[in-house]
């Protein structure tokens, strides 16, 4: 009996080494505040990366395509059912994600004989101001982490997912530097870019704990844009907007792309 605890908690850190082992290509996603909204970008070739949730709510994902639907299904309904009882103001991104699906994916990563969810979410609500809008990182165990002052940093306008910590830490460091929440649109794009850029190169290169070179960042994004699409979208701030949420296509970004 005394063993049982012990073989939990090694059942718990072999399930983390696995999942965070499947995650770890993940392409990495870049969300901004700017002006107007908020940018989600990725690039990738195959999988839907960005998805909206309810008015001015949007998800982006990386894991296994089966476990994104489920939470995002998850997302939607919950985001529904409490709209339909009160009303489309009271849908809280904060309501979501720590009453709902933060307590269900702790419970399925603890439980270790099911299926944990292999999947990262990221999740933005745009606000009235730039300095109202929201982002929360839902880890697969049910972590969340909130771009909100702390007394250990500052607020933060924009929020990154990735594959490894030390690709998320080294895109929020980027973006601490280069991004600016009155950005305009093509600034942002731009500075989304870079940012994942900087996160795809660090999944290769994982040994490193510096920001790549600028000249190094825009020649691996060169490189990554001849073969891949941008998924891109955005949150658009305008109230006034019968649809919040709004997807990009790939030759309206490349347009404004900086060389």
């Amino acid at each position: 009996m005394i063993e049982e605890p012990y073989r939990w908690v090694e059942a718990i850190a072999n399930r983390r080494e696995y999942i965070e082992g499947q995650l770890a290509p993940g392409s990495p996603i870049a969300a901004l505040g700017y002006r107007e909204g908020i940018l989600f970008v990725t690039l990738g070739q195959t999988r839907q990366k960005l998805f909206e949730i309810y008015d001015r709510i949007a998800m982006g994902a990386i894991g296994h395509p089966g476990d994104i639907e489920r939470l995002r299904m998850a997302a939607i309904e919950l985001a529904s059912t409490e709209g339909f009882t009160r009303s489309a103001a009271d849908v809280s991104l904060r309501r979501l994600a720590h009453y709902s699906l933060s307590p269900v994916m702790k419970t399925a990563f603890e439980q270790v004989y099911g299926p944990p969810y292999l999947a990262r979410m990221l999740f933005a609500e745009v606000g009235v101001h730039p300095e109202d809008d929201l982002f929360l990182r839902v880890e697969y165990d049910g972590e969340i982490a909130s771009n909100g002052a702390t007394y250990a940093r500052a607020r933060q306008d924009f929020a990154v997912l990735s594959g490894t910590r030390q690709s998320v830490e080294l895109m929020e460091t980027f973006l601490k530097s280069e991004h600016k929440p009155d950005a305009s649109f093509e600034t942002a794009v731009n500075s989304a870019l870079d940012a994942w850029s900087v996160g795809h190169m660090l999944l290769q290169a994982s040994e490193t704990n510096e920001l790549p070179a600028r000249d190094a960042i825009a020649q691996h994004r060169q490189e990554q844009l001849a073969i891949a699409a941008i998924e891109a979208a955005v949150l658009e701030r305008d109230g006034s907007r019968p649809i919040r949420y709004r997807s990009l296509a790939d030759k309206e970004l490349r347009s404004i792309i900086t060389q």
